[in-house]
């Protein structure tokens, strides 16, 4: 007997009988806990709103760059001791920077979840960001960027987000570079930890084997303490580095507007290629639309997921044009990106570009079929469904959500999604790409060999 999508939930439902609960705690931290008592293990993703929209421009990469320092230890942790505390019970840790935050998560036995939670809430609140570690980890960092640099891929992204976004902080490298990271100063660290690593701009997810109750409990007195605790502005905490920095630098700054008139084209030549990269991308829906963010992804598995889809179909098993080709859409805060992108010999750019918008302005002009619809909508649910099978991806999924604002979604995680795909009728995939796919209103970036 096949495994459907519908089995499958059935199978999460069992295991999660409620759905997740969001909770505020006394010192503005967002829970989002979910129990499966089914696991011997915990989960917990703790997401900061600490990514590369929150720096100063002059303190590109420091987001990042503390996320790094995070781990250097607190008056009561010495650096390298929380690895050694969760490595030796089992456990695993890591740590991610974006574009509008910075998480930390760990997945441990639950009879240690106590304690691991208790030294990663420490170094979240008290890093103490030594000198002399500051200037090490700087050149770790430095060399994180060097390989960056040598990395096709990477660099192919770099120059599509730069093309898109312009202006906007998320055209900045989230690893920042070398010339600005090589002028930033222990001091300068400090004032930015203070201003952005506290409880209110932190969502906490956890899930596994503990009850509600008793998450509460350990969560609250792990985030209880933190050392001379001062609330600043960001301006003041600027002026207590003693750095020149712009005074437009907190959370709450005006957002630079993000637009795409007419073909904006970029292209850069790159040594060691052996094909070509091109990618077409236009602004897609924000959090605030999420029905139209996940039905954007729709609109990419259509296009370009699997064999029996459009471009994939044409381009790469009928014309042989391309060696491969993707599509894919990134929910964001801010306009999200819609993005198809192909690996292909530099000859065929041109044309494979016009077969791109061509297939786009189709969507806008005729209806997709009940077929394709149907197919895109399986692979979506089962891929969802496949995508939360263990405590962490699911800790992480709700911490994400979580953070964006998407309570629904997460209170509701094992049929919200699915439900609202499911929804999605021809008329909707043709309302969705006149909205945001239009043929006339792109950007495209190609990285080419020398």
């Amino acid at each position: 007997m096949p495994v459907t999508c519908e089995k499958i939930e059935a199978i999460k439902l069992e295991k999660a009988e409620t759905g997740a609960t969001f909770l505020k705690l006394a010192n503005g931290l967002t829970l989002i806990h979910q129990e499966i008592p089914t696991t011997a293990v915990v989960s917990v993703d703790i997401w900061v709103q600490a990514g590369t929209t929150s720096e100063p421009e002059e303190w590109a990469g420091m987001a990042h760059f503390l996320e790094h320092m995070i781990f250097k230890g607190t008056q009561n942790i010495l650096p390298g001791e929380f690895d050694i505390v969760i490595e030796s019970q089992g456990g695993i840790a890591n740590a991610a920077t974006s574009l509008d935050y910075t998480h930390f998560m760990f997945t441990t036995a639950a009879n240690h979840f106590d304690l691991t939670l208790s030294y990663l809430a420490d170094m979240l609140l008290n890093a103490s960001i030594p000198d002399d570690e500051f200037y090490q980890e700087r050149q770790v960092v430095i060399e994180e960027i060097r390989q960056a640099l040598d990395d096709p891929d990477w660099l192919a992204y770099q120059q599509l987000m730069e093309t898109v976004y312009e202006n906007h902080p998320y055209s900045r490298s989230v690893l920042g570079s070398v010339e600005v990271l090589e002028q930033l100063t222990p001091a300068q660290m400090r004032a930015y930890h203070r201003h952005h690593y506290h409880p209110k701009q932190m969502t906490v997810a956890i899930v596994g084997a503990i009850a509600q109750a008793e998450a509460v409990e350990i969560v609250s007195a792990a985030f209880e303490h933190r050392d001379a605790f001062v609330s600043l502005s960001m301006d003041a905490t600027i002026a207590a580095s003693q750095v020149h920095a712009p005074m437009n630098v907190a959370n709450d700054r005006p957002k630079a507007k993000v637009n795409i008139t007419g073909i904006r084209r970029h292209q850069e030549q790159s040594p060691r290629l052996q094909h070509s990269r091109l990618t077409l991308a236009w602004l897609g829906a924000s959090v605030e639309s999420l029905e139209d963010a996940l039905c954007l992804e729709l609109v990419s598995v259509i296009l370009a997921e699997g064999r029996s889809s459009r471009l994939v179909r044409e381009l790469r098993e009928e014309l042989g044009w391309v060696q491969d080709i993707g599509s894919g859409f990134t929910m964001q805060k801010e306009p999200g990106l819609f993005t198809i992108s192909a690996y292909l010999d530099d000859s065929y750019l041109e044309p494979v570009e016009h077969k791109i918008v061509h297939q786009v302005a189709q969507l806008s002009t005729t209806l997709v079929t009940d077929a394709e619809l149907d197919r895109a909508k399986r692979s979506l649910c089962n891929n969802f469904a496949f995508s939360l099978e263990s405590p962490n991806q699911l800790a992480s999924f709700l911490g994400y959500h979580g953070l964006l604002g998407c309570e629904d979604l997460c209170a509701n995680w094992a049929t919200t999604y699915c439900e609202l795909i499911r929804r999605a009728q021809p008329s909707d995939i043709q309302a969705l790409a006149q909205k945001y796919l239009s043929p006339e209103h792109y950007a495209i970036a190609s990285l080419i060999p020398i």
